[in-house]
């Protein structure tokens, strides 16, 4: 389906409902853009998924979501100028049935890639009509009915009553769907109207000749009832070859029926479609070899723009049952895009019926293909240029979350964005877990030693930065060679104390791995404290989400008085680990200077912990 489709959507969706869920249901429904382009091609079940996903989210059945994407459509190509084409089809409702296989016959000339459905009326009476519906896709039952539904209210002030007396999803030998309708309101007019018109004019007027009507349309063919060839226009039989007779053949060994879809060619329909347009495709002979060679030149041309094939000729026109001489006459005229087309399918502009308007569209066309196909190209490099200016949105787009979660929690920094004041994220916090961690031993007095310093440094934190996440553990900041990572906050846990002991012992396993797979030459010490604590962004040009409170002071102590290869915890840590999981050792009193409301020295009995295995 072409994108002005999901155009008409995605602006309703996002009008009544925010574009937050319109982008969750695109999600949801794997759909691969954002913004649809109104020329581009994209799957047909794209709607129904997003119809579905839309169900979900606002409980309702997807047979009337499916409508309200009807409704929507209407609504969005009025906004276009379209509603005036329908407008002007006819004075009435019924009109407007009468000739919707019209106007996308029209239609194919801007969207040549549209596969529209086939609609004709079976019954017209004062309180409306049976209308049959066919489409190669399934699902757009509802979505038909919708656009009923608008078009009767906004174009006609109508209002309408739809039901289905019929339904078949897998008609044998296609993929089509047949769905029949009826569809009920007030007809009167019409049908005075049509009575008026079978008024006779007076006086009887002498009958036609045949011959007369097929000069009249070159590309005519008369039909008995059994569908056997009576006679055909001149210019057909040129285009059909000499060399075979087309006379008392049966239609459909010359011409094969591509609109209406579905029906079977038999006269009993034909004469029950008299208000249908029909569209056949004569079954060239393959003997006139200059056409043929014309055709391979022009072949690869055709297929980009859309046309039906170089080798045969669609003709649209109306089928009449004539009661003067008990026959059928298909009055029509070839189905022409362009000059390379008439070319192709060896006809010129003289055969075109002289009292029509086909030369002037074919030559309109001529005239104006070239500056259309210039702006189609601009159109379609400034929406590949908009495609890309998005992705490269969405990668910068990433690059900066990932910058941001890397000063900010992203819980904390989703709630900045969702406005809240960064005082607001200033929390307090009953018990969490604060681990210091300092690289030790360093050595260096040259400029090439403290690159070397460096260089360690980086990958060792590079290290430890993968394994915080592992563990529910954020990292707060690292300040020369002290490390500093939480548990319990922003995101309360009660096994905060667990989280950090667990990642303290790996820090210890991935810096012996390091020393003994690249010889880097570091030992670290770790210290651990357990208390409460206040935590909040803090800083206006580079914001940083700090800790504040004895414990940040305390767990700074434990990791100054650790010693190397060690992790020095407190009893308020010790006292939230599990028994039996962790081997702690005592070690004795430790001199420990600890700041709180004055500056005190406190004796702390510290532990050195490792893990049992």
């Amino acid at each position: 389906m072409y994108g002005m489709l999901l155009e008409s959507i995605q602006h309703f969706v996002q009008l009544k409902y925010g574009e937050d869920l319109w982008l969750d249901i695109l999600e949801k429904a794997g759909a691969k853009h954002t913004v649809f382009n109104t020329r581009q091609i994209y799957p047909d079940d794209l709607m129904t998924k997003l119809a579905a996903e839309l169900a979900v989210h606002t409980c309702e059945t997807v047979d009337s979501v499916m409508q309200y994407f009807g409704k929507c459509f209407v609504r969005f190509f009025s906004n276009l100028g379209y509603g005036y084409t329908i407008k002007a089809t006819g004075r009435y409702f019924c009109d407007f049935l009468q000739s919707v296989d019209n106007i996308h016959m029209h239609m194919r000339f801007t969207y040549p890639k549209m596969l529209s459905p086939s609609m004709y009326l079976t019954h017209v009476d004062p309180h409306g009509v049976v209308l049959v519906y066919r489409s190669t896709r399934k699902g757009f039952t509802h979505y038909f009915m919708g656009q009923l539904f608008q078009i009767a209210e906004e174009l006609y002030e109508t209002t309408l009553d739809i039901r289905v007396l019929e339904s078949s999803n897998n008609i044998p030998g296609t993929r089509s769907v047949m769905v029949k309708f009826r569809i009920d309101f007030d007809n009167r007019k019409y049908m005075l109207k049509h009575s008026n018109m079978k008024t006779p004019v007076g006086r009887e007027l002498p009958p036609v000749s045949c011959k007369v009507l097929l000069r009249l349309f070159p590309f005519g063919v008369v039909m008995n009832k059994d569908m056997c060839i009576l006679g055909v226009g001149e210019k057909l039989f040129h285009a059909w070859g000499n060399s075979t007779s087309i006379l008392e053949k049966h239609v459909t060994e010359i011409f094969k029926l591509r609109r209406p879809k579905g029906i079977s060619f038999t006269s009993g329909n034909i004469m029950n479609l008299h208000s249908v347009m029909f569209e056949l495709e004569l079954i060239r002979s393959t003997k006139s070899s200059d056409v043929k060679q014309t055709e391979v030149q022009t072949s690869s041309k055709l297929d980009r723009q859309g046309s039906q094939g170089a080798r045969n000729i669609l003709l649209k026109g109306q089928m009449r049952y004539i009661d003067d001489i008990k026959a059928i006459i298909f009055l029509c005229s070839p189905l022409i895009n362009s000059l390379d087309e008439l070319l192709s399918m060896g006809i010129y502009l003289n055969d075109l019926n002289p009292h029509g308007l086909g030369r002037e569209l074919v030559l309109a066309g001529w005239h104006h293909c070239g500056r259309l196909e210039m702006m189609f190209e601009k159109a379609e490099q400034r929406s590949e240029e908009l495609e890309q200016s998005y992705d490269l949105l969405d990668r910068w787009k990433n690059k900066s979350d990932e910058l941001l979660y890397s000063m900010i929690p992203q819980s904390v920094a989703d709630r900045l964005r969702a406005g809240a004041s960064p005082l607001s994220t200033c929390e307090s916090f009953e018990s969490i877990s604060v681990l210091f961690c300092e690289l030790c031993d360093f050595n260096y007095s040259t400029i090439e030693g403290a690159m070397d310093i460096v260089s360690s440094m980086n990958a060792v934190y590079s290290c430890f930065d993968s394994l915080m996440d592992k563990f529910n553990v954020y990292k707060v900041e690292t300040v020369g060679r002290v490390y500093m990572a939480a548990s319990g906050a922003p995101d309360r846990t009660d096994s905060h104390a667990i989280n950090i002991a667990d990642v303290s012992l790996q820090l210890i396993s991935q810096v012996r791995s390091m020393i003994l797979s690249s010889g880097i030459d570091i030992q670290i010490r770790i210290g651990i404290h357990s208390g409460p604590a206040v935590a909040g962004v803090v800083g206006i040009k580079v914001p940083r989400y700090c800790f504040f409170g004895d414990t940040v002071n305390t767990a700074s102590r434990m990791q100054t008085t650790s010693q190397p290869g060690k992790i020095h915890i407190s009893a308020e840590t010790k006292a939230l680990l599990p028994e039996n999981r962790y081997a702690i050792e005592s070690r004795g009193p430790v001199l420990v200077k600890v700041r709180k409301y004055y500056t005190n020295i406190l004796l702390l009995k510290m532990m050195n912990v490792r893990l049992i295995k």
